[in-house]
Parts: C-alpha cells; sequence; structure tokens
C-alpha cells in the first residue's frame, strides 16, 4: 500500500469485478494489428508489458464493430467477426497473467476515417475537415439509413458478445471523440430530420438502442462501460449539460460506470492535450457526470502525475483514473507510485512527438517521445554489456542523460562531463509556464543520473582529456546561429536562449526575429508576461513544422495576447532603435529597442570530430547530430547506449 496516495491503490468495484487499484490503461490505437485485424505477437508482446506495470485494468485499444465502414485505422484491431476470437483470447489471457483484468474498447468510426476510404459512414453527409482537405469529396460520408443504423446496433452487441467470449472482462462502448456515436449526438454533426435526429433525445437514441443490445447479448452481470466526451468544445456541439442528461438516461439502462473524457478529431487539442493546455484538462466533465450518477466514474486526459491522479480521487471528482500516454511514457507508472518512488516515473510530457505526429498521421505503429521501446517491447531492452567499458558522455542535457543512463545500467563505468549544470536547453525550454510539463522529465533525468551514482565533472572538457576512456558519447547539442546581418552585434540585439534563461533581459519594443518553435515561444512567453511583442517570420507562415496540437494551442494563446505577426518578411538591418524589414512589396521599419534573434540552431560536433581524428571510438546523439525534438534527443541516445 502507498503512503503518498493511498486513494490511488484502493481496491474499487464496476459491476461485478472488483480492481486492486484504481489506475486504468486507457484505450488508444496502437497500429500494431495485422490487416485483417486480427491479434499480432507484437501487440501481444506491449500489452503483456503494459499489463506487468500495475494498473488494475487494461482496456485494450478500440476495435472495429463491421467490416463495412466501422475501421477507422491502418492496423486497426477487429472484433467484427467469431475468426477474430482465438487472437483476442490470446490477447485477454496474456493480460490476466500479468496481473491485470483485460478489458475492450469497441467502436465505429463514422466520419472519421482516417483512412480516407469508401465506404464511410454517418449520420448526415457531412465530413470531417481534415479529411475533407486531404482526400476531397472521397472523404464525404454516405448517410445513414434506418436499416443501417439497426444494423450497427446489433455489431455493437455481436461484438461485445465476442469479447467476452473471448475472454475479456469487461467491454467498453466508444461513445465519445467524434467516432460514431457522436457524430449521432453533435449537432455539428447531425442534420438528420428523422428519429434519429434533431431533439436531444433523438440524438441520444442511437446510444439506448447499443446498450440495451449489448446488454441483452452479454447479461446483466458483465460489466459495461462506455466512454463519453463531457463536450466535443464544437461552436455548435454538445454542452455538458447534454452529456450528464446522457449519463442519466444509460445509467438506467444498466452501465456499470462512465469513462469521461472531451473533445474530437477536430477539435483535438482538447482530446489529445498538448502541454500548452492545462493538466487534468477533462476533469472538470467528469466530476459534472459524477454529480449526476449513481456508478462510478472514470476521469480521463493528461493526468500525467500520481499527484494529479491522487488528488481527483481524494477530492471525489472520479472514482478512477484512465492514463493513455502516461503509460507509454513509463508503463511502470503505477508500480512506482504504489512503490512511493514517482521520482522514478519518467513523465509524459504531452509533446505528442512521437504518439501523434510521428505515427498516426503518418501511418506507422505508435511510439513515444521519451520511451523508444513502446511498440518494440522485447526488441530495444536494456541488457547487460558484453563487457564493462569506461565510458565519457560530454553534455548534460536530455540526449546526455539519457545516454549516460542506459550506459550505467548497463554496466558501464560512466563519466558524465557537462560544462554549466544538468538539464541542458531543458532549462530554457521550461521557462515559459505553457511548457511546465517538461520540469518534471528534467527532475527525473537528474535523479536517475544520482541514483545510479554517476561522477558528474561540471568542466568544458577536451579530446586531450579524454584519452584514457574507451569510448566517448558526444551530446555537445547546438548553439543559437547568428546571422550575417547588419546590426546583429548591436547592444540590443540578444538570443532567445539567453532571455529564456534571463541572461539578456527585455525592454522597450521588442521584436523577435524567427516564427519558428523557439521563435514563437519565446514571443508568446514574453507576451502572456505582459510585454508587447512583434515576431517576424521569412516563411508564409509561423510554427512551420511544429506539431499540430501546438500550433492549435499557441494559435489560441497568441489570439488572447498583444503579438504582431509579420509572414513572409525578412530582416535586412539591426538598428538601434528599429529594424529594416522587406516583405514582397515594399521596405519598412518596425520599432524595436529589443531585437531577439530565434533564426535556428547548429550542431556542435567540433569535439567528436577532433576524436574522431585521434582515432577514438566516439558517437554523437541528440541535437549535436542534427537540431532537433525532445524525441530525436532520447530516441539517438537511447539506440546509441544500446549499442556500446
Amino acid at each position: 500500500m502507498s503512503t503518498m496516495f493511498p486513494h490511488l491503490f484502493t481496491p474499487g468495484k464496476i459491476g461485478t469485478l472488483t480492481l486492486k487499484n484504481r489506475i486504468m490503461k486507457a484505450p488508444q490505437s496502437s497500429g500494431m494489428s495485422n490487416l485483417d485485424g486480427s491479434v499480432t505477437e507484437r501487440l501481444v508482446r506491449y500489452y503483456r508489458k503494459q499489463a506487468a506495470g500495475g494498473a488494475g485494468m487494461i482496456i485494450v485499444e478500440y476495435a472495429y464493430v463491421d467490416d463495412i465502414g466501422a475501421k477507422s485505422a491502418h492496423c486497426h484491431l477487429g472484433i467484427s467477426n467469431n475468426e477474430h476470437i482465438p487472437g483476442l483470447s490470446w490477447l485477454a489471457d496474456n493480460i490476466r497473467e500479468q496481473g491485470a483484468v483485460p478489458a475492450i474498447q469497441i467502436e465505429h468510426c463514422g466520419r472519421q476515417k482516417f483512412l480516407g476510404t469508401q465506404p464511410m459512414r454517418a449520420p448526415s453527409a457531412i465530413p470531417w475537415p481534415k479529411l475533407w482537405n486531404q482526400y476531397g469529396v472521397q472523404a464525404v460520408p454516405k448517410e445513414l439509413t434506418i436499416e443501417e443504423i439497426q444494423d450497427i446496433v446489433h455489431a455493437f452487441g455481436d461484438a461485445a458478445l465476442r469479447a467476452k467470449t473471448a475472454g475479456f472482462e469487461l467491454v467498453e462502448i466508444h461513445g465519445a471523440h467524434g467516432y460514431l456515436l457522436t457524430n449521432f449526438f453533435s449537432p455539428t454533426t447531425n442534420h438528420r430530420t428523422d428519429l434519429y435526429g434533431g431533439s436531444l433525445e433523438n440524438r441520444m437514441r442511437i446510444y439506448v438502442e447499443i446498450v440495451r443490445d449489448v446488454r441483452k447479448k452479454v447479461g446483466p452481470d458483465f460489466p459495461v462501460t462506455i466512454r463519453l466526451s463531457g463536450t466535443d468544445y464544437e461552436p455548435d456541439g454538445f454542452p455538458i449539460e447534454e452529456t450528464v442528461a446522457l449519463a442519466k438516461v444509460l445509467e438506467k439502462e444498466g452501465i456499470d460506470a462512465f469513462h469521461i473524457s472531451g473533445g474530437d478529431h477536430h477539435m483535438m487539442i482538447h482530446q489529445v492535450s498538448p502541454m500548452a493546455i492545462e493538466p487534468c484538462h477533462n476533469v472538470w466533465a467528469a466530476e459534472a457526470v459524477k454529480k449526476a450518477v449513481k456508478v462510478p466514474v472514470i476521469a480521463s486526459g493528461s493526468i500525467t502525475l500520481p499527484q494529479y491522479a491522487e488528488e481527483i480521487l481524494a477530492s471525489g471528482k472520479g472514482d478512477f483514473v484512465g492514463l493513455g500516454r502516461p503509460l507509454w511514457a513509463d508503463p511502470e507508472w503505477p508500480m512506482k507510485a504504489q512503490q512511493d518512488r514517482p521520482e522514478d516515473i519518467r513523465p509524459c510530457i504531452r509533446c505528442n512527438e512521437g504518439c501523434l505526429e510521428r505515427t498516426f498521421f503518418n501511418y506507422r505503429s505508435i511510439t513515444c517521445a521519451l520511451n523508444p521501446v513502446i511498440s518494440r517491447e522485447g526488441e530495444l531492452e536494456i541488457l547487460p554489456a558484453a563487457k564493462a567499458r569506461k565510458i565519457a558522455v560530454v553534455g548534460g542535457g536530455p540526449a546526455g542523460m539519457e545516454a549516460a543512463r542506459v550506459c550505467r545500467l548497463r554496466g558501464h563505468n560512466v563519466t558524465l562531463f557537462e560544462e554549466k549544470e544538468l538539464g541542458g536547453l531543458l532549462h530554457e525550454a521550461s521557462t515559459p509556464e505553457f511548457k511546465a510539463d517538461i520540469r518534471p522529465l528534467m527532475a527525473y533525468q537528474i535523479c536517475q543520473i544520482q541514483k545510479l551514482g554517476i561522477p558528474v565533472v561540471q568542466k568544458k572538457v577536451t579530446a586531450e582529456e579524454l584519452a584514457d576512456y574507451d569510448a566517448v558519447i558526444c551530446a555537445t547539442g547546438s548553439r543559437p546561429i547568428t546571422p550575417h546581418i547588419p546590426g546583429v552585434e548591436l547592444p540590443n540585439a540578444v538570443d532567445a536562449l539567453d532571455v529564456l534563461n534571463g541572461v539578456s533581459p527585455v525592454k522597450g519594443a521588442t521584436v523577435v526575429i524567427g516564427g519558428g518553435l523557439v521563435g514563437t515561444e519565446t514571443a508568446l512567453h514574453l507576451a502572456e508576461k505582459g510585454t508587447p511583442v512583434t515576431l517576424v517570420e521569412m516563411l508564409p507562415e509561423i510554427m512551420h513544422g511544429v506539431a499540430v496540437t501546438d500550433c492549435l494551442a499557441y494559435q489560441e494563446r497568441i489570439a488572447k495576447v498583444d503579438m504582431t505577426i509579420y509572414t513572409g518578411t525578412r530582416l535586412l538591418e539591426i538598428r538601434p532603435n528599429e529594424i529594416l524589414v522587406e516583405d514582397r512589396k515594399e521596405t519598412f521599419t518596425i520599432p524595436a529597442d529589443t531585437v531577439i534573434m530565434a533564426i535556428g540552431l547548429k550542431a556542435q560536433q567540433g569535439l567528436y570530430q577532433q576524436l574522431c581524428e585521434a582515432g577514438k571510438e566516439a558517437y554523437l546523439v541528440g541535437d549535436a547530430v542534427k537540431p532537433g525534438k525532445i524525441f530525436d534527443a532520447f530516441h539517438t541516445a537511447y539506440r546509441t547506449a544500446l549499442k556500446i
């Protein structure tokens, strides 16, 4: 029993089930099934690892209920016919053997068919905007007939029975996030005028029919839950009051618990919230539903740290917590929390770089920026090195600390050299309050270096001083690029990193040059602290190449502050109180008492090149390879450390 998180590790009941704790693995598509939806060995290895981490229940990712239009994504898990049962049974048994209750979510994608292929079915012929932009008329769903709706209702019931037959101990109906059921529930996507459209009673009709069909087929005692969005956050969508009304109706129909989150894929920042959105973003909706029903409520969404989960349970906002991305960052999150070791949890920073940007939108299986092992279970495990070696790691940023950690765990004798302080550019990156999620990550990494007893030498080391080491990992990072522009040497021209770390104060009219990630975040940070800022970017748009959820979240924040943005505009000269710029039409000046440069970074490879010239075994990781994101830092460091 945890003394730090007692509510989190109290047993809880859902229907006839008793769970050993209040933590559930929330369902998330993995892209690891076969093309026909059948279970793969890779999928089983992944869920075994998730189940072994200590969660009370594992809710397996959404499985499509029919072979017509229900399948949503690439290599999507299926439960649409009896031939799926053998593989699903194998999966359920593996989860159970690791000490967790196996559950599964069943769904129909509706208009949110990532594949962009027909047949595509929905209550009305209204496409998902992203698909429309990508595929055009092919993305317009066909309006369902009454007969087709009834077929889907029965498909849900049949799928639930298959889940029970396969050995799952609970089935969750997916009624959230912009999939088929919310297509009916939301006025945004339901323009029908028959008994399935218009009034609230009509818009919730399919939910009621599906729950009745499921309950009839699995029996009165088999646990059935449903996932609902508190609101879809659409301007003309459904409010929390309608979700509460729906929950009351479904409770009477025999639902055993409600799993509450929010948003849809159009309003992605409310469903898969980035770090610029407050943590525990949809817990308010779980609290609202809990006040209206007597059955348990599962709170979900951006509950990244165990202290957040404990507070939710202790304050009565929810009875259980659903964790998605946090269990990708660290599958042992529950076990470490139960052992009162929260400092050892690798915290999800909600960057969405691995799980969303580089996978789901690109037809690849899931991964995690901070955990390269996710979806590669059994392939990239940390194993003892064949021979212990003397390793130097130069650079104490995220890549250097990760490389040092993995090398030490493999049995190597590691020394970490850092000129300033551990953390590297994580210090500057975490300065804005909207990037506070990075601070627990930096604390975690520093803590692991300390716990592993890795010596840290605070100095700028030379190639000659590394002569006695068997191998050197260069995590020397990158440094700001200084442009060849007249006036760049003036005292009012400063670097964005120096502004973020407090070295360079900002005064008067302030202009940020460069609208990439660093420039945009610096400008937004200053604007939110009350400094009017002008942002100048050469490209046609700011935030080019930035994760889509970050773009959306930053755009919302920018709209609330005093920030002027010039795109397609090039800096020509810096002057004492102004800058000279040009766009396609004219040359003009902008008042500028402080000019903040954020035009890019350059990899620092000098030490690496010296070592190579001396015949030394040396490796580059992180930004020293090329300036990138935290995904690149962790993945290059981890894989390199496994090879030595």
